[in-house]
Parts: structure tokens; sequence; C-alpha cells
């Protein structure tokens, strides 16, 4: 990840920027879950009264037993320690099962607001993000939520309150020891606050580099057969070496930030146990009061320990847990510009004419890729896009699915600009199928069915079939159950566009997108591929972008594109005629197949080669 992807992750919050995640999660998730809230409160007072109890009892314990020995009491306090043991113990598991049934609905909630929030970025979203950082995002802003609501409200409902019923029962039983215990707490308090600042820096340092380390970990699986190809294993195995270093050493330093609140802990409560120790010594020794005060004092004191310093460590654990929900925040408030406008209308089923109208479009400001284009397919005719690579066919079909849109001029179908109506109609209206074809994992069948979620499993075999994918489904042990695998890797790439194209012919779109469909196959999966594509294209508003020429010779119109313009269109014969920018292409790519240029031209034009993409 490069350092502006590190600096989206923002610096270190401040403490009002702290306070106001704080309060944003509270009035959000915990509002909208406050009644099992208050059930964990009851659950986690009930526990802290007997603990306050359990302390409250060693005065009584301590005198039946050894001040004035009486077996009823000694029975008596005995059965109420263990009444007591038995509720604190009900009362832990309904704490625990309640605050765990409400942390998951936390997560959940949040990770699925996350991921409709991400179905609404757009495509430039995506590219300029590393799917790690996403991912990381999704993931841990959600357990970050939920991990700062549980902090919080355990903070208050178990250890605050187990600390105020100890030090209740230490100023009953000694006012002034109860004194004593008290000036632990602030002391630890304060002394943890340069620690919290410390914190939050190697927090977001330690985020990035794991960030860092699961973007290589991704990127050297997805490639592994680039990896082993040119025997890379060495190279990525020191950048994740290095990576995975920088992980620990981060860690290694959070770790040692949030441990160095427990030396204060020991040190300050020594000393407090140390003073009552002394104090209580004295009063029994030499003043002759009663051992069960300063014992119960003492097992107040001794509970309250662990509370006091969970207590002291809780903003430098908070940390982690409100950065994480910062970055889901972060997330849930960034602009959705696939979002439509509420009330725009849809765009009707289409005849299916497209055209660009002047139209100019840039990634990056200053950087046009469409300059002043100006285009038109024809309803239920094929257009070709040809030319070099970079002079702007891609980005075309990128417009026509407003994967972006453009910074003038218009796209229209059937006249109507495409930016008035919803996206989703508009894409509802193509069918897109490329080079790249992206199954997701599953079984064929729900590859294919992802076409027209609903549909039929005879509309799914109808599909498969005139996409010339039933046969070689059928021929696996499971049939349409098959498992493609990630990526669709169980599959060859001639098998994998198949189910591309019945995926496209379930839909049922009258307009088609074919971006260099059958470029990576070989010559026995190209002529299934242009048998199904040449069945799919007919009748539909057909746009294909090829670099193999053969493949379009008989479009109704071929287009070439450069410079983001078109510079010249006509049917393969008036563009040969011409002798032009396309009959140029058209030599350099047949040339070695005969010595004079014309002679194979004609050839190519009178009998076309075998399995041509698109017959008119």
């Amino acid at each position: 990840m490069n350092a502006k992807a590190a600096q989206r992750h923002g610096p270190p919050p401040t403490s009002d920027e702290t306070n106001a995640v704080l309060r944003r999660l509270l009035l959000s998730d915990g509002r909208k879950h406050w009644k099992g809230y208050v059930l964990a409160f009851v659950f986690m007072g009930t526990m802290a009264a007997c603990t306050a109890g359990l302390a409250y009892l060693m005065n009584d314990a301590v005198n039946a037993i050894f001040v004035h020995p009486t077996p009823a009491a000694v029975w008596a306090v005995s059965g109420i320690v263990m009444v007591l043991s038995i509720i604190k113990g009900a009362s832990a598991y309904g704490q625990s099962i309640t605050m765990a049934r409400i942390g998951n609905r936390v997560v959940a909630d949040n990770q699925k607001r996350a991921f409709d929030r991400l179905m609404l970025q757009d495509a430039a979203y995506f590219g300029h993000r590393h799917t790690a950082e996403i991912t990381t995002r999704f993931t841990a802003g959600a357990a970050g939520a939920r991990g700062a609501l549980d902090l919080i409200v355990t903070s208050i409902g178990r250890d605050a309150l187990s600390l105020v019923m100890l030090a209740g029962v230490a100023f009953v039983q000694d006012p002034f020891l109860a004194v004593i215990a008290l000036v632990v707490m602030p002391a630890a308090v304060l002394g943890t606050r340069k620690l919290i600042k410390k914190a939050k820096t190697i927090f977001t340092t330690g985020f990035t580099s794991g960030v860092k380390l699961s973007s290589i970990v991704m990127e050297v699986f997805q490639g592994i057969r680039t990896v082993k190809a040119y025997t890379l294993e060495p190279v990525m195995r020191e950048r994740t070496h290095k990576f995975i270093d920088d992980v620990e050493i981060n860690a290694n330093r959070l770790v040692r930030t949030q441990a160095k609140s427990s030396p204060l802990m020991e040190t300050l409560g020594g000393l407090a146990i140390g003073g009552v120790i002394l104090y209580a010594g004295y009063n029994v020794i030499e003043l002759g009061r009663s051992p069960g005060q300063f014992f119960s004092v003492l097992t107040a004191l001794l509970l309250a320990y662990e509370p006091a310093k969970r207590l002291s460590r809780l903003h430098v654990e908070l940390v982690s847990h409100v950065m994480g929900a910062r970055m889901l925040f972060d997330l849930l408030d960034a602009p959705a510009p696939d979002a439509d406008s509420p009330g725009v209308r849809a765009l009707p089923r289409p005849r299916g004419r497209v055209e660009f109208k002047d139209v100019v479009f840039a990634y990056r400001p200053g950087e046009n890729v469409l300059r002043s284009l100006d285009l038109v397919a024809e309803p239920g005719r094929t257009t070709a896009l040809v030319g070099q690579s970079g002079g702007g066919k891609t980005t075309i079909i990128n417009l026509i699915e407003r994967f972006y849109d453009p910074q003038s001029g218009a796209v229209l179908i059937d006249d109507v600009d495409t930016r008035t109506v919803s996206r989703t109609s508009v894409r509802a209206s193509v069918a897109l199928v490329s080079q790249d074809v992206y199954l997701f994992s599953g079984t064929i069948r729900e590859n294919i069915g992802f076409g027209r979620p609903g549909a039929s499993e005879e509309e799914i075999v109808a599909a498969a079939k005139a996409a010339h994918a039933h046969p070689f489904i059928m021929g696996f042990e499971t049939g349409y159950d098959t498992f493609v695998g990630e990526h669709g890797a169980q599959l060859s790439g001639g098998q994998r566009q198949r189910i591309a194209i019945a995926r496209a012919f379930l839909k049922n779109a009258p307009i088609l997108l074919l971006d260099e469909a059958t470029a990576a196959l070989d010559s026995e999966s190209e002529a299934e591929v242009q048998k199904a594509l040449a069945e799919l294209a007919h009748e539909r508003t057909t746009i294909v972008i090829a670099h193999r020429l053969q493949t379009v010779v008989r479009a109704d119109r071929i287009c070439v594109i450069e410079g983001g313009r078109v510079v010249e269109s006509g049917t393969h014969d008036e563009l040969i005629a011409r002798r032009g920018r396309y009959y140029g292409f058209y030599f350099a790519q047949f040339a070695h197949e005969s010595g004079n240029a014309d002679s194979s031209v004609g050839s190519a034009v009178e009998s076309g080669p075998d399995g041509d993409l698109l017959r008119a």
C-alpha cells in the first residue's frame, strides 16, 4: 500500500474525536440494543452485590470462627456464602450470554451496513483501494464497534459497580481504611494518561502494516502461477517476511504500552494494602479491636484490585476499538456516487439504440481518454470497435454500463441520457461478456443463475444449451451442482466463457457488450464460444471490442477508435477499399498469410474465417 493509501487511515483520533465516536456508538447501536444492555447491567449489578456481600461477611465469618466461636453462626455464614456464590455464578453466565448475543448482533448489523455502503461506491472507489484495505475496514470496523461498546458496558456495569460496592463495604467497616483504598484509583488513572496517545499512534502504524501484509499475501496467492513460473518464491518470501516482522514489532510495542499500566497498579495496590495491614494491625494489637473488620476491609480491597486495574487500563485498551469504529464510520459516511437520486425514473426496456454525443471522459484530471467522441450503435445490429490499446474502447463499454459518467457530452440509449435514469435500469438493459470472466465461488447453476436471480431450473438449462455449455456441464459427475472453485479455477478458459455467455443469455438484455470475449482462448474453445456468441448477438444491439480483426469482418459497422475519437467507420469492405487505418491494421495482421495483401484480404472477405464472431 502506498503513502496515499496509508494517509486514508488518518492520524490517531484526538480526545474529542474519541468522545464523538463513543457518543455515536451509544446513540446508534447502544440505543438500538438498550433493553439487552439493561438486562446485562442487572446481571452485572447482581454480581457486584454478591461480591460486596462476600467481602462484608468476612467480618462475621472471622469473628464467628476465631473471636467468639459459634457453630450456628459458622453454619449460617457458610450457607450465605454458598448462596451468594451460586447467584454470582448464574449472573456471570447470564451476563456473558447476553453480552455475546448483543455483540454478535452489533457486528452483523454493522457488517450489513458497511457492505450495503460499499455496494453504492463506484468503480473508481475500488480502483483506488486495495481489496485487503476494504476487507480490513469491513471486518475490523464492525469488530471495533462491538469491542468499544462491550468495554464501556462491562467497565461501568461490572468493574465500576463492583468498585463502588466494595468501597461501600470498606466505608461501613472502617472509613479510614476506605480512604486509603480510594487513593489508588485516581492515581492509577492519572498515571495511564500518557500511555493513551502512544497506544493510538502504535495502533495506526500497526493497522497500516497489517493491511500491507494482507495485500501482499492476497496478491501472492492470487498470482501463484506467475510466482512459480518466474521462480519468485524467494523474492515473495523476503517481502512477506518483512511485513510479518513489521506487524510483529508493532504488536509487541502495543502490548508493552498496554502492559505498562499493570506495574503502576501493582505498585499502588501494594502500597495501599501495605498501609491497610499496618493500620489494621495497630488497631487489633494495640487497641484491641475486632479482627473481623480488618479481614472484611482487606477482602474488599483484594476483591477491588482487579476491577480497579481494569478501569485504570480502560482508556488504553479502548484505543484500538475506537479506531476500528472510526474506520467503520469513515466507510459509512463516505459519499455514495453509485446511488441513484430519490425518485429517479427507470429506463423503459429499450429498442437498443446507443449513441455517444460529444463525450469527453477522463479517469484522472487533465488526462482525457475520450475526446469529443461521437458514436452510434443501431438497434439489432453489430458495431465493432477496433484500434490500438489505450484508444478508449473499453472506456466506451464502461460508460454504457454507467460504471462511470462522462465529464461532458452525453451517453444516450433510445435518445434518453443515461444520467437521467437509474443505474439499475440501465444495467438491467445491458449484458456484458468480457475476456476476464469472473465466476463466483459456488456451483455452475448458481453462476448461471446470477444472470437473472429467481430463474427456474428449466430456464438455467435452456441458457446453458444456448451457450453450448450443457454438454460439458453434464460431463461432470455432479452436473450443474459442480463447484467452479475460486474465480472458476476448476474450469477451463472456454468453459468459463460459456458459463458467462449462459449467464448473459439468461439475462436476456437488449444490449450486448463483448469485450475481447475470445482473445485468450485456444482455437477449439474459440470455435465453440464463437457459435454461442453468434446466437447471443442475434437481434440484439451488439457492441464488440476485438483486436483480432478476423472476428469482426462481418459486423454491420466497424469503428476505428484512436486517441479517444472515431477516426474511421464503415463496413469491412468499405474500410478495406479506403485503405486507411483499418486497412493498415488488417494488412499487418494477415500479411504473413500471403505475400499480396490484397489477395489475402479478398480471400478473407469472400469466405470469412471459420467461426466468425458475428454473422449478420
